[in-house]
């Protein structure tokens, strides 16, 4: 017997679109992938301060912070990736649902994994997002200097180096952050969010 017949989804008293009329906006999840180093932290909280000088209910999901505490039992094989990734989505649904716009800041290395979450919401409410930027130039940024470890090879498993990372075959916005200053790309984003009705 399945032990999970006896849950049941439990429908909200305030649904997610008394939430968005009442915030005056609607919500999504802005979903940053790319190398370690090529800025997707920096992007995500920049966005964040812009959205919130806006009086826009954002939040910022970080992949260092999340492995503090939601999945920190994690480690970096395939399968702790996905599983990483699979948490993340369900607590992006969460804040969706919320009304709020909250951006995810993962390397998310895999294609299938980011096609999993895309599937969670309801078209437009996904918005995959490219923070793309040679290898070469993140590793010369290097902020954490993990590139200088895993070239080393005290990190194993390490995406670029040693370990798979699949560019999205479609993404919403593709944002080249070797190119744009982080005013640009976070323009670029906020026009995007406009242009789709979002703000």
């Amino acid at each position: 017997m399945d032990d999970n017949q006896h849950i049941i989804w439990h429908n909200s008293t305030i649904s997610k679109i008394d939430r968005q009329q009442r915030n005056n906006h609607k919500s999504c999840v802005i979903w940053f992938t790319g190398l370690s180093g090529s800025g997707k932290s920096s992007l995500a909280n920049a966005l964040d301060k812009e959205l919130f000088q806006r009086n826009v209910q954002s939040y910022v999901l970080d992949g260092d912070n999340i492995r503090h505490g939601l999945n920190a039992g994690l480690g970096f094989s395939k399968e702790d990736r996905k599983e990483n990734i699979r948490r993340i989505g369900e607590v992006s649904k969460l804040f969706v649902d919320s009304g709020q716009i909250v951006t995810t800041a993962f390397i998310s290395p895999y294609r299938e994994d980011r096609e999993q979450v895309r599937s969670l919401f309801p078209k437009g409410e996904f918005i995959e997002v490219y923070v793309k930027c040679p290898i070469n130039v993140c590793e010369n940024r290097d902020p954490k200097g993990l590139y200088k470890r895993a070239r080393s090879g005290e990190i194993a498993e390490f995406t670029g180096i040693s370990s798979p990372y699949e560019e999205p075959s479609n993404p919403e916005l593709v944002i080249e952050t070797d190119r744009l200053l982080i005013t640009e790309s976070v323009y670029k984003i906020v026009n995007y969010l406009k242009q789709q009705g979002i703000l």
